[in-house]
């Protein structure tokens, strides 16, 4: 090789040496920036997640250093706890009931507020803004106070000459208030529901006219199959949110009577804030995260079904 083919070889390295010292450069650059989040992902998620997996093998006091017992817990989950049954039981009680209803009325509100008046978006903002608070302390216990025996629903039904009921301490009726307070807190639903509507082309709805459709023909035929991405996002976080209610049940009703509103996550929070059951309640969080997990793939199996995307010219695939 002559002298001067080496020195255009190496003039011509130069610059892809360059270019990767400075990819390097940007690679470390990038991992600096988002290290803030990297470290707070490692220590405050995924290390308690794999904490509570080991826990969930042993038993736990928080006082003493826990004792590797297996699958003792969940052994004895499924097979000697009978207030598991019924917390389980009524937790799917709650959500069968309350993610439809709160979808519905959500659907049906995000209709109503999708119109072109003359100050709309105070109306929304007026309806969402409940919902800021709607999951607080102060909320649960103005609910408990308007549905107590004395309370503000009994009083309004004393006007029309009916005698009210004890809707909190009687069994039959005290899993509907906490369903109907969770309906009532639709407005992230809503909002959500609202921003689809708004990405309906208005085209389709004019040629459907012109062929003669009317209201509900448009709604089953146009609304709802181009709504049906975010009613499917909606229901799977409706469920998710669903099954950790806590809050509403435990200011409420204390998860009486009779247990008849003792949820899923309140005999978990009892178990290891309480009886100091930690290995036990890292057992029944893990059982959640199975169920939920579980419901959550079924929904996306079962999506394919009825969840149409306009950029797949129709159903999904």
């Amino acid at each position: 090789m002559t002298a001067d083919t080496a020195t255009r070889t190496g003039t011509e390295m130069e610059p892809a040496a360059r270019k990767r010292t400075r990819t390097k450069g940007n690679q470390l650059a990038g991992y600096v920036f988002i290290s803030p989040w990297l470290i707070g992902f490692l220590l405050l998620t995924l290390w308690p997640i794999a904490q509570s997996f080991y826990l969930s093998f042993t038993d736990y006091s928080l006082l003493e250093d826990p004792v590797w017992t297996g699958t003792n817990n969940y052994t004895k989950i499924f097979t000697d706890d009978s207030t598991f049954t019924k917390s389980l039981s009524v937790t799917f009680m709650f959500v069968l009931f309350s993610v439809p209803l709160k979808l519905f009325f959500s659907l049906m509100v995000a209709l109503a507020l999708n119109k072109n008046l003359r100050g709309m978006n105070l109306y929304r903002t007026a309806i969402y803004f409940p919902s800021l608070i709607g999951g607080s302390i102060a909320v649960a216990a103005l609910w408990r106070n308007m549905f107590g025996i004395d309370g503000y629903i009994n009083n309004v039904l004393a006007w029309f000459g009916i005698e009210g009921v004890g809707w909190i301490s009687n069994p039959d009726t005290s899993l509907g208030t906490l369903i109907l307070l969770n309906t009532w807190q639709f407005g992230s639903t809503m909002v959500i529901f609202l921003a689809g509507l708004k990405q309906v082309p208005q085209e389709l709805y004019e040629s459907a006219s012109v062929d003669g459709a009317g209201k509900v023909r448009k709604f089953f035929s146009i609304t709802l199959p181009l709504l049906s991405p975010v009613m499917f996002f909606n229901l799977v976080l409706g469920i998710i949110g669903s099954f950790q209610t806590f809050t509403s049940a435990f200011i409420i009703t204390k998860g009486g009577p009779i247990n008849s509103t003792y949820m899923y996550a309140m005999f978990l929070y009892e178990k290891a804030f309480k009886h100091y059951q930690m290995g036990y309640a890292s057992a029944l969080a893990w059982i959640l995260l199975s169920i939920v997990a579980l419901l959550t793939l079924l929904n996306f199996m079962a999506s394919r079904y009825w969840v149409f995307y306009e950029s797949d010219g129709g159903k999904t695939k």
